[in-house]
């Protein structure tokens, strides 16, 4: 691929030697100005797969917004800002803003009076700022949908239609998606113009290396194996799934008043509150983050060691966000699911769908050992 100087040097620093699958097949596509449908699945390098081809073409010297990128959560927005940022760490002039709901109106304002070439928004947000008049698009050249599945299955169908309108007809829209939906068949009928589709699996490469434990846990006694699977010290940064907020606070609270330094995440903290625990998070300021699924999608911290599903997800589909927060960055991760007699069914609904067979491992005296009766973790 014929990249800058300035983008290469970039993408050097972040350590990456080769492009993904995705980014090899999208990249020239994008840069020749091609609309596309792009279906890959998560943690296969997207953000840099459009972020590349942006930063590329965005002129230094207009002040106006040329370039959109439309995400389903604010947690997903921070995320592609973030990497945006990263990668236009050697390009002088680019402005990059992230809007998003949760977050000070005032405070986009000014992020805004700066002149950013690049915005990067959840729907209602960019809608909202629109209506105001603090956004125009009528100098946008390339709009992103990113997860664009989950965005129009999230509501934001009427939104993304409208901001899609308030661009020149003549730009390049693009659509990432893990899957395919009519909502999404939809907008790329009505708004591209002759798509190329790009279909990913994810290679060897690029698929996360997980190895994944299933425990048959009773009910009355899955905290206290909770808190054996963190007392084995083995892990570094795990993340722990709950499916309610409800839970989630209740589990935190257990824990750190039985001496575990955990934090957790969920819809009802407030999202400056939200960005310190991940921030924190990120650099290793604590070990365990119980979250329920809001985090699930677009954070990407690469060296979480170890997920745990205290719950086991409603769908499908999150199982598969959950356990891909560890094995990321080509490391190894591992994921647990305890499970209780009453979840075993939407275990197999679960393992169904993910075409993988875990391994079972189960609890003797208290003891987690593996089926002949061995114990998991030798030193505990």
């Amino acid at each position: 691929m014929d990249l800058s100087s300035e983008i290469l040097r970039a993408v050097q620093e972040m350590g990456f030697q080769e492009p993904s699958t995705v980014q090899a097949r999208t990249i020239p596509l994008m840069m020749s100005g091609a609309d596309i449908n792009a279906i890959a699945p998560t943690g296969t390098g997207k953000t840099c797969a459009f972020g590349i081809p942006m930063l590329e073409y965005v002129q230094l010297k207009d002040s106006r917004i040329q370039e959109v990128v439309l995400a389903p959560t604010r947690e997903l927005a921070v995320q592609i800002g973030e990497e945006l940022t990263r990668l236009a760490k050697f390009i002088p002039g680019v402005r990059i803003a992230v809007i998003y709901g949760g977050q000070s109106i005032s405070k986009q304002i000014n992020a805004l009076k700066r002149k950013p070439q690049i915005v990067i928004a959840t729907p209602g947000r960019m809608l909202d700022h629109m209506q105001r008049g603090n956004i125009r698009l009528d100098a946008v050249h390339t709009m992103v949908l990113d997860e664009a599945d989950e965005m129009l299955n999230m509501g934001f169908v009427k939104d993304v239609t409208k901001i899609i309108e308030a661009t020149p007809p003549e730009r390049q829209l693009v659509l990432f998606s893990a899957t395919t939906n009519q909502d999404v068949l939809t907008i790329a009928w009505k708004y591209q113009h002759e798509p190329v589709e790009i279909t990913v699996e994810a290679t060897k490469e690029d698929r996360p290396q997980i190895t994944q434990y299933v425990i048959a846990v009773e009910q009355e006694k899955k905290t206290d194996h909770l808190m054996y699977l963190l007392d084995a010290n083995v892990y570094q940064r795990v993340m722990i799934f709950c499916n309610t907020k409800f839970m989630t606070d209740k589990l935190t609270r257990q824990l750190v008043r039985d001496g575990y330094d955990a934090q957790c995440l969920h819809g009802d903290i407030p999202q400056a509150k939200r960005n310190v625990v991940m921030s924190d998070f990120k650099r290793g300021k604590f070990p365990i983050l119980v979250s329920t699924d809001v985090a699930a999608r677009g954070i990407d911290v690469d060296d979480v060691e170890a997920v745990i599903n205290y719950d086991l997800p409603n769908e499908n589909e999150y199982y598969l966000h959950r356990i891909g927060r560890t094995g990321r960055a080509h490391k190894h991760g591992v994921s647990f699911s305890l499970v209780t007699f009453r979840e075993s069914v939407r275990m197999d609904e679960i393992l169904k769908y993910m075409l993988t067979v875990p391994t079972p491992l189960k609890f003797v005296d208290d003891v987690l050992c593996h089926e002949d009766g061995t114990p998991f973790f030798e030193n505990i």
